[in-house]
């Protein structure tokens, strides 16, 4: 299906493909994974050309991207193009690590760590709404602890504090997070280990830090804890559940309950905003306007 893009999601996979981090990249090759727009030609059995939609393609940075019929979904108007730029793959990521593979129950405290980023601030929204009774976001920065705290968090913790696993247990009278979202790897990982509760859960789905999680095995047995892994890729095999969540968050989003906090640049800058997130001085999610 061949889709005008009114905006292009940035991620940090993104990032991380431009650098190599997945090893190598078979050529010709382009990036850019979600994108929202209007239908630009006649599909067989598709949406009307002009329709709205939100779509994951393989080459998103463009004016025109082209994307599979069932990885396209309709959009009301109430939903911003920059907005849904957000939701097919770091919406649902945040909403399949939370309940696919974090298990997520009424009540539970739920840890979001690089919560001012773009799955996070959706994570830490997402939670509430699903739910959770504590939400707790890690961010490095006092304005992104303020980002965190706007979006929704109970509590802002400095993860470059040493101390900042203690900050989590005396918030959650000792015992701890129930869930964890783990993002980033390497020291902080290790040092979630010390706020999570008896039987809680660990998703890692990322590596922000450049070093993979390494989670001790003793330390796993001692608090009967669980760690599981997170892939878009690999969950998207199941797309009718994919898309059933795809449609939730559209309507959380139609309806207001979920907020995507939005840098917008021009296309032509996508070098820019490149580095703005390597780098770490972005907030929320980053998208490219063509």
């Amino acid at each position: 299906m061949l889709i005008r893009v009114e905006a292009a999601g940035v991620s940090y996979g993104d990032v991380m493909k431009r650098r190599g981090d997945f090893g190598e990249v078979g050529f010709p090759a382009g990036m850019g994974q979600e994108v929202a727009g209007v239908v630009a030609a006649d599909t067989p059995g598709g949406p009307a050309v002009g329709t709205r939609v939100a779509a994951m393609v393989d080459r998103g940075y463009a004016e025109y991207a082209l994307a599979r019929a069932d990885a396209v979904l309709p959009l009301p108007d109430s939903v911003a193009f920059p907005t849904a730029a957000a939701l097919w793959v770091q919406g649902l990521t945040a909403y399949q690590a939370l309940t696919d593979a974090g298990g997520l129950t009424e009540g539970d405290t739920v840890l979001v760590h690089a919560a001012a980023g773009g799955v996070g601030t959706l994570a830490t929204q997402l939670a509430r709404l699903l739910g959770a009774a504590t939400v707790i976001g890690t961010a490095g920065t006092p304005a992104k602890r303020d980002h965190v705290l706007a979006h929704g968090a109970d509590l802002a913790v400095d993860y470059t504090d040493p101390n900042w696993a203690a900050a989590v247990r005396r918030a959650t009278g000792g015992r701890g997070a129930d869930l964890v979202l783990d993002s980033v790897g390497g020291t902080i990982s290790r040092q979630t280990l010390d706020c999570v509760a008896p039987f809680g859960r660990i998703v890692t789905f990322g590596a922000a830090s450049r070093t993979p999680a390494d989670y001790p095995a003793m330390a796993l047995m001692a608090g009967n804890l669980s760690v599981t892994g997170y892939a878009l890729q690999g969950r998207l095999a199941h797309r009718e559940r994919a898309v059933e969540a795809l449609r939730r968050l559209i309507g959380f989003a139609a309806d207001g309950r979920l907020r995507v906090a939005v840098t917008e640049y021009p296309l032509e800058a996508v070098a820019h905003a490149h580095r703005d997130l390597g780098d770490r001085r972005t907030v929320g999610k980053l998208v490219l306007r063509p």
